[in-house]
């Protein structure tokens, strides 16, 4: 499983946002579908909110790419 850390400069990040800053994804629309077919979790539950706020500590994991989000 690979791991990426992603850091933020703000309270949070959206999940979708997220899916698309570190590269997991191409585009919003194609964040927005795997989020809602499932295909993502949240801190290991499955999560089809694309607004959902990650905030530092938080982990999006979509197949076998996780993602960490940290703040400076």
């Amino acid at each position: 499983m690979k791991t990426e850390i992603i850091k933020i400069d703000t309270e949070f990040i959206r999940l979708d946002n997220l899916l698309k800053y570190s590269g997991c994804v191409d585009t919003g629309g194609a964040a927005k579908f795997v989020i809602q077919d499932g295909q993502v979790k949240v801190n290991g539950e499955v999560c089809t909110m694309r607004g959902k706020k990650m905030r530092k500590g938080d982990k999006a994991q979509i197949e076998d790419f996780v993602i960490e989000v940290d703040s400076d």
